[in-house]
């Protein structure tokens, strides 16, 4: 890992505390030009954990809080009329930024939430039939609190597949909750945070990984990983081809951040779960019965065999 990535890591982790796998996980996502799902209860930093890495990056961040009564418009931006002489002017909304974090995206209908599905695929959003490009780097951090929370809407199938990866914060141990308090005492920390590289800085990065060399039976193996969830018999709806991509591109990224130039399969395993987890339905049987996604996949890991 280079000097600079390493800076990144440590800023964010000291706004952040005992969370240091998951501060590195969205930075491989950002790398890997993936977005990020972070699912957890209120009030366990989700929102800052975003505002650190924007604010460590320097780049343009917008954040929209997600309600009921949210519009695409909201969103996207809209052609407002000049009654001076009957022209529109086209403003842009929130989406046009460099770290677009899209709070408790659950609580959106789901005509909003699937505003985002142009965005978050292509960087271009389209409006009035114009297309607009969003700007580089675009990197989507969206929270939401689990399904069973009230007022809460789940998020469509096409929309699970746009994130790269599903993170959990989960609640702190007793002494990185102890610091948590005593940092805070007197200032919060997110406010000294100073930006420590650019914009431009990450596309240079995104590039570099993606000349991480992957050998073909890797490549095999992540495939071979894929159609298992396919055939699986727990498994009603297995993982799309952009999983399958997605998995390869985090994998570069997590070989980048541990200073290797070639993917080995330790980084497919470590990555399975947290990217395919959240594309996966099981069947109806399977979850009455107890079964988990973590179960069925972890089975899956065991039972395929690795690439020497």
């Amino acid at each position: 890992m280079s000097a600079d990535l390493s800076r990144v890591l440590s800023a964010i982790r000291s706004v952040i505390r005992g969370k240091d796998d998951i501060v590195q996980d969205l930075l491989m996502a950002l790398l890997a030009q993936g977005h990020v799902l972070l699912e957890d209860a209120p009030g366990t930093g989700k929102t800052t954990l975003a505002k650190a890495l924007a604010r460590s990056l320097d780049m343009r961040f917008s954040r929209i809080q997600f309600t009921p009564d949210l519009l695409p418009t909201d969103l996207l931006g809209n052609a407002v009329l000049d009654p001076r002489d009957g022209s529109f002017t086209f403003h842009e909304g929130p989406v046009f930024t460099h770290l677009l974090l899209a709070d408790e995206i659950n609580r959106a209908s789901p005509r909003t939430q699937s505003a985002l599905l142009e965005a978050m695929n292509e960087s271009q959003v389209t409006i009035d039939n114009n297309t607009r490009m969003l700007p580089a780097p675009f990197f989507v951090v969206a929270t939401q609190n689990p399904s069973d929370f009230h007022g809460t809407y789940p998020l469509p199938e096409a929309q699970l597949d746009r994130f790269l990866i599903r993170l959990s914060l989960g609640y702190p141990q007793a002494e990185a909750e102890l610091q948590l308090l005593l940092d805070r005492q007197t200032q919060e920390p997110l406010d000294a945070l100073v930006p420590l590289l650019s914009a431009a800085d990450v596309l240079a990065w995104q590039e570099q990984v993606r000349h991480v060399r992957v050998e073909e039976d890797i490549a095999r193996y992540i495939i071979r990983l894929m159609d298992r969830t396919r055939e699986h018999a727990d498994i009603a709806l297995g993982a799309s081809p952009r999983a399958s991509l997605n998995l390869f591109r985090a994998s570069q990224a997590q070989a980048y951040l541990s200073s290797r130039e070639y993917v080995i399969a330790a980084d497919v395993q470590a990555l399975f779960f947290k990217v395919v987890a959240h594309r996966i339905r099981l069947t109806r049987q399977a979850s009455y019965s107890g079964r988990s996604e973590a179960q069925v996949l972890r089975e899956i890991l065991d039972t395929e065999s690795v690439p020497a």
